[in-house]
């Protein structure tokens, strides 16, 4: 056993729902291309104030269906006015920004647009050219609604959180305030089927609560004095007054949204390919443009007018918009549906290291086990006088946070806390004081045993207790053991169906545990784990993990405390268990944090990235075939505008579908 205090998870700002981080106001990717998606924060040089509402879509759509009746019937000055119109009314914007564009030399979705658009007008194919801009921005408006739903699906948590709150006044009466004017360790009344509006402790009344949105449990949580609530969680029965214990800004529910929007931020190395290789394609498609305008009429017999044609229609084909929104309208898709069954994923290079992994290295204490241990027995040793052992280990023992320290503070009788001096934690081991000038330790056999006061005797009774699943804590003096403590901390009761999802995931589960090696064994075989190791001080567990990593592969690390916080930042992927509680250091350096401490959300996250890392290549395939049999077609001669505005927006339309899919993912798909 190892005795610790664990950090509190630092504040952020800016506060739920203000602040848009820039992966909320562009789709992560297509700055590197220049595609036109997004905003100008982005980096891109575009921004949806160029895309103009539906009425004037569909009015230029009406007018580029007059100008090809015009074309028809051979009225050319009517047909040029009406195309002319169209595109002024629909795609003057983008027109601008693709000349914009083309001056910084940046070959992006409206620069190419606004060369074919030319192109056509030039060579005579007006009315085809109004109707293709028109098409263009009727296409690309309906993708921003689509990526719009993918980027700001995570926000809809944040209107869980109702504006205002019920606060008891020191008179017993209710003043209704907004929650940003709440203060801290304020009095809320949460009337039956009221949503909580900010995080706090029940300190009156009892009634189950439904906190699925935000931990993903799927079943109701028993309240009552003392226990947390938080904010988007809805009341069900009884009346509750509530502490308020977290400003807005520092809401669990908050944390999460904000957590997942600087997650949409980072990108995944797939993604980073795709922007490398969208930023040399382009360049390579527009020389290719411009050597079949000059080239196909001298070699293939082309007019300059058909191989000025064909060149612009390529153009528009082969733009990577859709390569490049396929990544992120997918990762961002499996980070929300994620976050809503309470797997907080940190980012989609996170995502992808999941899909990998081949072995999974469990701490015992708080991760396979619930962590609200139990004294289930205590004895004083040697003659030792109870009373004055009992006062001593409980002093200690309520000084630390570890959560085998607070069972035994909780069995015990409180005693007085003079006395105590120089306090002094032993990571992996255990604590020490000075109490009533006497030197006490409590710790774990190996401090014992490095203080050289284990014998035989002591050995078997402890051996007892081991083979029993109890972790059994030591109280000595500079003479002798004088009292043992066995604690009982129950499985958890969802970690056996996990491991066997493990292990037709093909993950190896493993215990590693500072905890005694025959209590990890017992505690690993009622999980259905064959391999546990014990004893292990943190710098033994990152030692095992990296052992694990040379003989199994890419290896993750689920813990709870700061005693594996080494192991989990050596681990390729760290799963930290109750978020919900505010576990600090490892909430910290984890990379996957499971919200409701459910085991089975570890198996859950290998599905959720292999279904990911799926669609994903679905995109990029969808992608680039479709654009290279249309490419084909330009080069050929078969090709139109067109088929240019199908082959672009028709694709990026086609993976968007596709990568949102994801937001509906279950973990019952395969």
């Amino acid at each position: 056993m190892s005795h610790s205090h664990t950090s509190q998870p630092h504040a952020h700002s800016p506060g739920p729902g203000v602040a848009a981080l820039p992966s909320l106001d562009a789709p992560a990717g297509c700055s590197g291309c220049a595609c036109g998606h997004g905003s100008a924060q982005a980096g891109d040089g575009h921004d949806h104030g160029a895309l103009p509402g539906w009425p004037r879509i569909a009015a230029a759509l009406a007018l580029a269906a007059g100008a090809e009746g015009a074309h028809w019937l051979q009225q050319d000055m009517a047909g040029m006015v009406l195309a002319v119109a169209a595109v002024a009314l629909a795609g003057l914007g983008v027109y601008r920004s693709g000349l914009k564009d083309l001056a910084r030399l940046r070959l992006g979705i409206h620069a190419l647009m606004a060369v074919a658009v030319t192109g056509a007008f030039l060579i005579g194919q007006w009315p085809e050219a109004a109707m293709v801009m028109a098409l263009y921005v009727a296409a690309e408006r309906i993708e921003d609604g689509a990526m719009d739903r993918a980027r700001h699906a995570i926000r809809g948590l944040l209107q869980l959180a109702p504006p205002t709150a019920d606060v008891v006044q020191a008179d017993g009466t209710t003043q209704r305030l907004p929650v940003a004017q709440v203060p801290l360790g304020a009095t809320v009344r949460i009337a039956p089927g009221a949503h909580v509006p900010l995080d706090g402790t029940v300190t009156h009344g009892s009634s189950a609560v439904n906190q699925a949105p935000i931990t993903g449990e799927s079943q109701l949580a028993d309240k009552a004095a003392g226990d947390p609530l938080y904010a988007g969680s809805v009341n069900q029965h009884g009346e509750l007054l509530m502490r308020v214990t977290a400003e807005p800004a520092g809401t669990l529910l908050a944390r999460i949204v904000r957590a997942v929007e600087q997650a949409q931020a980072g990108k995944a190395p797939i993604q980073r390919f795709v922007d490398r290789f969208a930023a040399v394609y382009t360049p390579i498609v527009f020389a290719l443009a411009v050597l079949l305008a000059l080239l196909a009429p001298p070699l293939m017999g082309w007019s300059w007018t058909q191989a000025v044609y064909q060149a612009l229609a390529l153009l528009v084909i082969a733009c990577p918009c859709a390569l490049v929104i396929s990544t992120p309208v997918t990762v961002v898709s499996a980070l929300t549906a994620a976050a809503r069954r309470g797997i907080l994923i940190k980012g989609g290079g996170v995502l992808e290291s999941a899909r990998g992994l081949r072995a999974l290295a469990l701490d015992k204490t708080g991760t396979l086990t619930t962590g609200s241990p139990t004294l289930v027995h205590w004895q004083a040793l040697d003659g030792a006088d109870a009373g004055a052992a009992a006062s001593a280990a409980w002093q200690l023992a309520s000084r630390s946070k570890h959560p085998v320290s607070r069972a035994i503070a909780a069995g015990l009788p409180a005693a007085g806390a003079n006395g105590v001096q120089q306090l002094q934690a032993l990571p992996g081991l255990g604590v020490q004081a000075e109490i009533g000038g006497w030197r006490w330790l409590l710790g774990n056999l190996r401090l014992m045993r490095e203080q050289g006061l284990v014998d035989a005797a002591l050995e078997d009774t402890l051996a007892q207790h081991e083979r029993q699943g109890r972790s059994v804590t030591l109280l000595a003096d500079g003479q002798g053991v004088r009292a043992l403590f066995a604690v009982a901390d129950p499985l958890r009761a969802q970690a056996r169906q996990a491991m066997e999802q493990l292990r037709a995931l093909g993950v190896h589960p493993v215990v590693l545990s500072g905890d005694n090696p025959a209590t990890a064994q017992a505690i690993a075989a009622e999980a259905g784990i064959d391999d546990a190791r014990g004893g292990l001080l943190p710098q033994d567990k990152q030692g095992a993990l990296a052992a694990l990593q040379r003989s199994h592969g890419p290896t993750a690390m689920a813990g709870d405390g700061i005693n594996d916080a080494p192991a989990l930042a050596q681990a390729d992927l760290g799963f930290a268990m109750g978020g919900a509680h505010s576990t600090g250091m490892a909430m910290e350096t984890a990379g996957v944090v499971l919200m409701n401490d459910d085991l089975r959300r570890i198996p859950d996250t290998v599905l959720l990235a292999r279904r990911a890392h799926r669609v994903l290549w679905q995109n990029i395939t969808l992608a680039l075939g479709i654009k290279a049999a249309f490419c084909a077609l330009a080069l050929l001669g078969q090709a139109s505008m067109w088929m240019a505005v199908a082959a672009d927006m028709g694709v990026s339309l086609l993976v968007v579908a596709n990568g949102l899919r994801l937001r509906r993912w279950s973990a019952v798909e395969k």
